[in-house]
């Protein structure tokens, strides 16, 4: 993981090319996720993004995408819990791996889809159920339509099917998003994750689904922030509040 993180810093360091905005009503990169749930966004060809997710229980994720092609993004992501703090770390068990291929691009009339898989979880991952405490999304498709509406109003959804299946729900999700720019540097994000494959057997959600809201600020050329609040709705035994989550995000063209 050192190695890996070690390269994404380098190349940020390195690189010279063009940086670009992901939030406010002067953004113009695609949303590639509202939270947890995946978009029908892409990367450009060309662009990269460095990602990093701090979480409970001094919990981090890193990851690093890529435009490919104009139709396709991948990218590899890796984190834990106990990293930051003074407990011992639990790594995930593999890193995650990201693809998503465009099928149709957005019209006036059509939104944009696209399909895609992510096996990378969120939150802590248990050995036992070989699952993550929100599960990865696994195949997934997904549609987004964009409006002009005092800055940018857009409407997401999708379904996916995880192949986190040991806890013995197999079921097919369903899940949506909104995101609302708030002048040229503000978003603010919204989604529902049905959790219709998290709530029998050793499952961990209780029926009530996952709702987590968020903020996007742009901070600089290419720099964005974001303070999310997840499990809203108190999907799991254990929260007695929301999860309180930051994201750093960093995105530049070649």
């Amino acid at each position: 993981m050192k190695k890996i993180i070690t390269a994404a810093l380098l190349i940020l360091i390195s690189s010279c090319g063009i940086a670009q905005n992901s939030a406010g009503d002067a953004a113009n990169i695609e949303p590639r996720y509202i939270i947890d749930t995946p978009t029908a966004g892409l990367l450009k060809r060309g662009a990269f993004s460095f990602e990093s997710n701090f979480f409970q229980d001094g919990g981090v994720m890193f990851g690093l995408y890529a435009g490919a092609l104009d139709r396709l993004t991948f990218g590899v992501s890796y984190g834990g819990v106990g990293i930051i703090g003074k407990n011992k770390v639990n790594g995930q068990k593999l890193p995650g791996v990201m693809v998503k291929y465009r099928l149709i691009d957005e019209t006036e009339v059509m939104p944009a889809i696209a399909f895609g898989f992510d096996s990378q979880g969120k939150e802590t991952y248990i050995d036992s159920l070989e699952r993550y405490t929100i599960k990865s999304k696994g195949i997934f498709i997904a549609g987004s339509k964009n409006y002009t509406m005092l800055g940018f109003l857009s409407f997401h959804g999708g379904v996916n099917w995880s192949m986190e299946k040991k806890d013995g729900d197999k079921d097919m999700n369903v899940f949506a998003g909104v995101e609302k720019s708030i002048g040229q540097e503000l978003s603010f994000l919204a989604e529902y994750d049905f959790a219709f494959n998290d709530n029998h057997g050793l499952a961990f959600g209780k029926g009530n689904g996952y709702l987590n809201a968020g903020l996007r600020w742009s901070l600089a050329s290419g720099l964005t922030l974001g303070f999310d609040l997840k499990n809203i709705v108190k999907n799991q035994n254990n929260v007695t509040f929301a999860n309180r989550t930051l994201k750093v995000e960093y995105v530049r063209t070649f």
